[in-house]
């Protein structure tokens, strides 16, 4: 069984606790006052004389912690609150992610790409021709997409490659397909006629988030921190 004190615990006293550990391994002790180095050493250990371990976790944040805990907080907080969101994120995060469009070469390869990826994860596919007014600028927004949404699988083929050209006409082109899980979800032929003469992957991404297509986008940290700046 896993030692209690090195569980994470998640209630008032668990997070208190939790925070303490954090506030001494951010600072940097070596330029700290001997005596706030100790006190920071007694509210990050608990786990002291085993009698006594309980109690230590436990006992209320004295007075001289909360004077110590309130300076230099704002930007130790930001930190402490960007690692739980990361840790919490991990946790509640399912399925791979991906790095960029991925290209395929065939119609096996469009179809194992649609009944084979994780049932979790969005599939996006682009289907394209060279010469084709739209395909091209498409193909530009896709790739801003791809590290925007890295959970979605973003791919491109051919019309000819995917040996469906007769269906996929120059006309129809460029076509959009969505699949989740194996299901088509989206089935946009000629999709350019949705967006205005000249589109940016803003547009895109509007337009797939008007049917409910695309997971909630990852808000950087460093967004987060330059919202927290006056």
């Amino acid at each position: 069984m896993e030692p209690e004190e090195s569980r994470t615990q998640t209630g008032p006293k668990g997070v208190i606790n939790d925070w303490r550990r954090f506030k001494l391994e951010s600072m940097d002790q070596d330029n700290l006052p001997p005596a706030k180095r100790d006190l920071l050493r007694q509210m990050s250990s608990p786990n002291g004389p085993k009698d006594d371990s309980r109690a230590n976790l436990n006992r209320k944040m004295s007075v001289q912690e909360y004077e110590l805990l309130k300076e230099e907080d704002e930007g130790c907080l930001k930190k402490y609150r960007k690692r739980c969101m990361q840790e919490m994120h991990e946790k509640l995060s399912f399925g791979p992610k991906f790095d960029g469009v991925h290209d395929l070469d065939s119609g096996e390869a469009f179809l194992e790409v649609i009944e084979k990826e994780h049932h979790t994860t969005v599939v996006v596919v682009h289907i394209y021709k060279a010469g084709v007014k739209g395909c091209e600028e498409l193909n530009n927004c896709l790739d801003c997409l791809a590290t925007e949404y890295p959970t979605v699988k973003f791919c491109r083929i051919d019309a000819v490659a995917s040996g469906a050209s007769e269906r996929f006409s120059d006309e129809v082109l460029p076509t959009l397909l969505v699949y989740k899980a194996g299901e088509l979800l989206g089935n946009f032929l000629a999709c350019t006629q949705h967006l205005t003469e000249e589109f940016f992957a803003t547009d895109v991404e509007a337009f797939l988030n008007s049917y409910g297509l695309l997971p909630e986008k990852e808000v950087p940290a460093e967004d987060e921190e330059e919202n927290d700046v006056e």
